[in-house]
């Protein structure tokens, strides 16, 4: 009896550990790409397809190629547009959170864009009207990475930008959490070479100009703290206004997150300036992703109750998982560990239904 009760309370210990502190999270990525925002009754049928595949988290694209999804008055003030010229007069963000809490389904507000500014020429506007916005790569042009614009996120005028878009969406709105991605906060490792970046580094580094070499490794971890920095701003700001509104990043996998984008999400987890981490493991490949999952785990440190994966599960029409490999991943974060998982993203979720549920 006393080797039963011990089990029952080994058991009762993991199962705590593994919840704690933010439960099982089952989410889903929505973008700006899907359709479901486009009317209500497209958000009512989504939000039914989410609780059909057992989703309690909804992370909605909010700021996009230099605009957002919901009516904002900084961005009326600045760019004269308020939201996204398809949405009209709709508020999509208030209308998904609505449908989504009647269902006990929570919403986080993704700023999927982060320090990006555009993607091609679309968004492309804001760098136009603020060119010193723009982050500089070591050969003085403007940096454009993988069809993607960036913004300088070093720059304290940008800093405060993208800060006072995510307050204004915590202010307004009865949101369950904010999350950044392997854009926010990001730069590629490219960034540096701006006149305000360059003359900060100076001041520490007795007037000796940065490396030209962009990944150098000192140079690196300077950038990257300053990454922090801002990050630890943001968390400190976003619980200043409402405490009880989490703060989420879903970066890529380490190290490369710090060598392309100068995010050490390892530093977030252990300073304790994000509530968890959703770690994009887009892999489709068993062995791999179980490879790249035990090493997630170990750069996690003690923070692992804070560690969710982040699955590839569709990429519009080019790319769907079969449901026996999502299965097996699905079985591997429950084999170690993890408290859960969230889908990229919405569109492939309907058509796997109940492969979406954990073993």
């Amino acid at each position: 009896m006393r080797y039963f009760t011990f089990l029952l309370c080994c058991f009762f210990i993991c199962e705590v550990q593994a919840q704690a502190p933010y439960g099982a999270i089952h989410g889903v990525w929505l973008t700006a790409q899907d359709s479901v925002l486009d009317s209500k009754t497209n958000i009512q049928k989504a939000i039914e397809n989410c609780k059909k595949a057992g989703i309690n988290n909804i992370y909605v694209s909010t700021w996009n190629r230099g605009r957002t999804l919901y009516p904002s008055a900084i961005m009326m003030e600045r760019f004269g547009v308020a939201i996204d010229p398809r949405f009209g007069k709709r508020d999509p963000l208030k209308e998904l959170i609505d449908a989504a809490h009647a269902e006990k389904i929570k919403v986080h507000a993704w700023f999927e864009y982060g320090f990006a500014a555009a993607y091609g020429d679309s968004g492309a506007y804001l760098l136009k009207k603020y060119p010193y916005y723009a982050a500089i790569g070591p050969d003085g042009k403007a940096i454009e990475k993988n069809g993607f614009k960036w913004m300088n996120a070093f720059h304290p005028l940008v800093q405060n930008f993208l800060k006072s878009l995510v307050l204004e969406v915590v202010k307004r709105y009865d949101i369950d959490g904010i999350q950044g991605d392997e854009r926010m906060p990001a730069v590629p490792s490219l960034a540096g070479y701006d006149p305000y970046t360059i003359a900060e580094y100076k001041k520490e580094h007795g007037r000796l100009a940065p490396p030209t070499n962009y990944l150098d490794s000192n140079w690196i971890q300077w950038r990257a703290k300053r990454l922090n920095k801002f990050g630890k701003d943001l968390y400190q700001s976003v619980k200043a206004v409402k405490p009880n509104v989490l703060l989420s990043m879903a970066p890529s996998v380490y190290p490369g997150s710090l060598q392309e984008y100068l995010q050490d999400w390892p530093s977030w987890l252990r300073e304790g300036y994000v509530d968890y981490v959703v770690v994009q493991l887009y892999l489709n490949n068993l062995d791999e992703y179980e490879k790249i999952l035990q090493e997630t785990i170990q750069q996690a440190g003690g923070k692992k109750d804070r560690l969710y994966a982040g699955v590839l599960i569709g990429l519009g029409d080019s790319y769907r998982i079969k449901p026996e490999l999502l299965k097996g991943m699905l079985g591997l974060n429950q084999k170690y560990g993890l408290p859960g998982e969230v889908f990229f993203y919405y569109s492939a979720l309907a058509k796997l239904g109940k492969a979406l549920k954990r073993p």
